[in-house]
């Protein structure tokens, strides 16, 4: 086989240690394999990174292990060209396996270019990353803990979730800082209704009446602190993700005109995929990369599976969020689409169905700088305009009714 890289490393890295097999082939065809074992600390890092390059390494591979290849890549990115490459594409045979060799086989993979290396996005990119999905692991938290307050309301057999929409509104969170506080009158309590609330004051008192004890004030009171203590980093989190989008706030605004797509989830679809688009071939190989696109499965001819192939889950799930909210949109051609697939193969596969549609548009809008133009709910009905008249005919027909029909030039001579 071609040897494409004559001077490069491959590195197996664990959490406190990481071993490297430096390959070198000289210029007379000679090649010789140094094999060393460094601590994964900065410092030992940095002695690394010395001593390729002295070595004179030009490439580096390391498996995508966890969050252990971080510290790696941050130390050796700019000084060579590091490749973080998939685990799944690497492994060796069962029985042969240590550090040393593992490291072996990979340099050796990287030497002739059996492996490809993982989309890395820039340093600014990442931090964004890191910002978003920090601002969406404590959205979730707060999540977890509302739901935790109402199985808690439950418990005291306090109904308020059967009346009030949102339990944490304003006048949900009077009446509960009145419970904490010790107010056990319904009456009391109903008329800390504001808004459209007051008119449900009957209701409110009947569902207000339980039985509030002691250990549940307690615990109301420290979900609630908690509630507030996230409430205030995910504030934080959001003006620190305002100032880091500075540089991407002509991506983020394009994508902000997709239907289901608001400002947050933008910031988190642009975090992951970038305004770049050139990294990527075709939108194809975006949506398989974020693992949103049909997998491959064939054998003899037969199409086994279906079934999509792990990608990246932050942009799946963020994905997912923009295709239910553009399902519920009107007028809109992901709404139609989402209707129209939902009928035949359930809401799971049409909500994934318009998840992969936002991000195909998403790559031609970032691609070509344009903003989103909507093809209208119709779209479907104009494309065929003969299928859809056969099927509505038909369809009449089958209730019973002698159906005939006109174009609509002959009915206004007639």
């Amino acid at each position: 086989m071609d040897v494409l890289y004559p001077r490069c490393v491959g590195l197996d890295v664990h959490k406190r240690t990481v071993t490297a097999a430096c390959r070198l082939r000289e210029a007379d065809g000679s090649e010789q394999v140094k094999a060393r074992t460094f601590s994964t600390m900065t410092g030992s890092l940095l002695k690394l990174a010395e001593w390729l390059a002295q070595e004179q390494v030009t490439h580096v591979a390391m498996e995508s292990t966890g969050e252990y290849w971080k510290p790696v890549y941050n130390l050796l990115e700019g000084c060579f060209e590091v490749w973080v490459v998939n685990s799944h594409h690497v492994k060796n045979l069962p029985g042969r396996k240590t550090d040393a060799k593992d490291a072996e086989w990979l340099s050796e993979l990287l030497q002739h270019g059996l492996v490809r290396p993982s989309f890395i996005p820039p340093a600014p990119q990442r931090d964004l990353r890191e910002l978003t999905r920090c601002r969406t692991n404590f959205v979730r938290e707060r999540v977890n803990v509302c739901n935790r307050i109402q199985k808690m309301l439950e418990s005291a057999n306090i109904k308020l979730a059967s009346v009030a929409s949102d339990v944490l509104g304003v006048s949900g969170r009077a009446m509960l800082n009145a419970l904490v506080a010790g107010q056990e009158n319904p009456a009391a309590l109903a008329q800390l209704s504001r808004g459209r609330m007051r008119k449900k004051k009957e209701e409110l008192e009947e569902a207000l009446c339980g039985r509030m004890r002691a250990h549940h004030r307690i615990m109301l009171r420290e979900m609630l602190r908690q509630i507030d203590s996230l409430d205030e980093s995910i504030a934080r989190l959001e003006q620190a993700i305002l100032e880091y989008c500075a540089p991407f706030e002509e991506a983020i605004a394009l994508a902000d005109t997709i239907p289901g797509i608001a400002r947050p989830t933008a910031e988190a679809l642009i975090s992951e995929v970038g305004a770049d688009m050139s990294r990527f071939p075709t939108a194809g190989h975006l949506c398989a990369w974020a693992g949103i696109a049909p997998g491959n499965h064939e054998s003899a001819g037969k199409r086994l599976s279906g079934r999509i192939r792990q990608g990246n889950h932050a942009l799946r799930n963020a994905l997912v969020q923009a295709a239910h909210a553009a399902a519920r949109s009107r007028g809109t051609y992901l709404s139609a689409q989402f209707h129209r697939i939902a009928a035949r193969r359930g809401k799971k596969r049409a909500v994934f169905a318009v998840a992969h549609s936002i991000l195909r548009a998403l790559y031609y809008m970032l691609s070509r700088r344009q903003e989103y133009k909507d093809l209208g709910d119709d779209y479907f009905d104009k494309r065929k305009p003969e299928r859809t008249t056969h099927q509505l005919v038909n369809r009449l027909k089958s209730l019973g009714y002698d159906v005939s029909i006109k174009p609509k030039e002959v009915a206004a001579a007639a």
